[in-house]
Parts: C-alpha cells; sequence; structure tokens
C-alpha cells in the first residue's frame, strides 16, 4: 500500500509539471503567432508611423514573453526572418536583436538578452533578462572606443555569433544613414555578476586600441564581412575611395570594396589583423606573422 501511495505522488507531481510546461509552452506558441502577425506592420509598412506604433506593440509583446525563464528553450523560428536570434554554443545566454528603418535613411535598434548565470560551482543557475537600450546616436565620434552596457548598448542588427575564450564577438550591421552604412566587429562578454558587456580590447591593430572595429562605406555597395571557421578568421573586404582624388578621403558615402580582402586571425586570446589575403587558396591560413607584399599591400582602412 506504502509503494502505490509513493507511485501516485509521484505521477501526480509529473503530470502537474507536465501539465505546466504545456500551458506554457501554448502560451510561447500563441505569443509567436501575435508578434508574427505584427512583423509586416513594424517592419515592411510603408507608413513610418505605423512601423512605429507596431513595433512599439512588438517590442513590449517580446519583452513580456522573453522575461519567463522557460522562454529561453523555445525558438521562435517563425520571426527569425525579421528578428536576429543568435545563442552560443553552451546555450548559456541568447542575443536578440532588430532594427526599424526610418523615412530619413536611418534605424532604430532595438534588442534583448536573455542570460542563465551561475555564482559558483555550487550554486545553481538565475536566468537573467536584459533590455538593449540603444544610444548610439550620442557616440557619432567614438563609436571604436566605446564600452557599453545593456542600458548603455551601441546598437546594431546583429548577424553572427563567434565563440571564443571568455567573450564572444558579434558581426553586426548599421543602416547608419541614407548615404553611409556600417558593418562592425563587436565584442560580448559578462562581469562576474552576469552582467554583459560591449566592447573589449581584444583586436591587435598598428597604433590604434580598439574595443570594435568599424566599417564605414556606401550605401550603393555590399561588403563581405564574414567568419571562417575551418581557418578561424574574420575575413572582410578591403574598402577605398573610388579615386585617389584628396577630396574622397574619408568621405565614406564614397567608399566601396576595391576587390583585395584582409583578415582577423586568432593569436592566443587576441585578434591580429593581417593584410592582404588570398581568400581562393585554400590552404593558405592567413598566418598573422606573415609579412605583406608590400608590392601589393594597400593601405589600412582606417574609420574615423
Amino acid at each position: 500500500m506504502y509503494k502505490i501511495k509513493i507511485t501516485l505522488f509521484f505521477w501526480v507531481i509529473f503530470n502537474q509539471l507536465f501539465s505546466q510546461q504545456d500551458s506554457l509552452w501554448k502560451h510561447f506558441n500563441n505569443t509567436e503567432k501575435r508578434l508574427k502577425s505584427l512583423c509586416f506592420y513594424a517592419f515592411k509598412s510603408r507608413n513610418e508611423k505605423q512601423r512605429m506604433d507596431s513595433n512599439k506593440v512588438f517590442f513590449h509583446l517580446f519583452k513580456s514573453v522573453l522575461e519567463i525563464p522557460e522562454s529561453f528553450y523555445y525558438p521562435f523560428d517563425s520571426l527569425k526572418n525579421d528578428v536576429s536570434i543568435l545563442i552560443n554554443k553552451d546555450k548559456t545566454f541568447r542575443i536578440i536583436t532588430w532594427n526599424l528603418p526610418k523615412n530619413d535613411g536611418t534605424h532604430l535598434y532595438y534588442g534583448f538578452i536573455q542570460n542563465w548565470y551561475k555564482p559558483s560551482k555550487e550554486d545553481k543557475k538565475e536566468f537573467q533578462f536584459y533590455v538593449l537600450n540603444d544610444v548610439s546616436e550620442t557616440l557619432k565620434n567614438s563609436p571604436e572606443t566605446y564600452v557599453g552596457s545593456p542600458q548603455k548598448w551601441f546598437g546594431m542588427l546583429y548577424y553572427q555569433l563567434i565563440e571564443s575564450k571568455d567573450y564572444w564577438i558579434l558581426l553586426g550591421w548599421d543602416g547608419n544613414e541614407k548615404l553611409i552604412q556600417r558593418k562592425f566587429i563587436d565584442v560580448l562578454y559578462f562581469k562576474k555578476d552576469g552582467t554583459p558587456v560591449f566592447g573589449k580590447d581584444v583586436f591587435k591593430v598598428p597604433k590604434k586600441n580598439p574595443k570594435r572595429i568599424m566599417f564605414q562605406y556606401s550605401t550603393d555597395v555590399v561588403m563581405t564581412l564574414r567568419y571562417e571557421e575551418r581557418k578561424n578568421a574574420i575575413v572582410f573586404s578591403h574598402l577605398s575611395p573610388e579615386s585617389d582624388d584628396p577630396y574622397m578621403k574619408e568621405q565614406y558615402q564614397f567608399y566601396g570594396p576595391d576587390g583585395s580582402f584582409d583578415a582577423f586571425v586568432k593569436e592566443k586570446d587576441k585578434w591580429k589583423l593581417v593584410e592582404d589575403i588570398d581568400i581562393r587558396n585554400p590552404e593558405d591560413n592567413y598566418n598573422p606573422n606573415k609579412k605583406p607584399d608590400p608590392k601589393k599591400q594597400k593601405p589600412l582602412y582606417q574609420p574615423k
């Protein structure tokens, strides 16, 4: 009789937990459907006011569901054409970002971070949730040296997450304005208390000490910025002005890829700049200690 009671007890507990989980999953699914229905009006409507109003509803609805710890494991797959959702390999955090285009050519950026924080080996994991507040409009003169927090985030749309020791590299795009767009190699790490920080001294660039790397170029062209996992390198187009006219210097609306490529290659815990790489050669591992050919070498793209 005792064994029967114990079995019934665990059966009741199991069913209660399963029912709660099932109820949560239905809630996430219903919320996802509502969010998906808002996507067209928030991101594709020709009416700016409609985009802004719809995005406000989208933001608060998404926030309300992401604050629930169990939502970390719900994929929100139907939103991925409009919203970037990146998760690290260990599944300890997830970063979600999106952009809202405005009629004047500028963009607004929004995002969240869900993080499982473990104070010590003995402690249980704690769920943390952060809203990313874009303040990039106030940081026009210092984007490469700025170190930010969720409350003071240099906003952009992240599209690739790269694993590294004690930090993560994020490749991002910023529509910026009508004539000039930007791409970034950003850095994310977490303090001991689990707080996210954006920007870190992990790049080896001559005569510079950037916390992130910025590229500025014309909105009429396409720039390559991607991670090659096999070579553990971040490859990018070398950007140059349309002509050698001195007027063109730092007039980034005239900048674009010149056909050559550079890379940041992992060297211990840093990323070292390597110029004039041959992306067509699968055997070239972009040795960071190899000196570039001075006959082929082009000047390093220098953002403001």
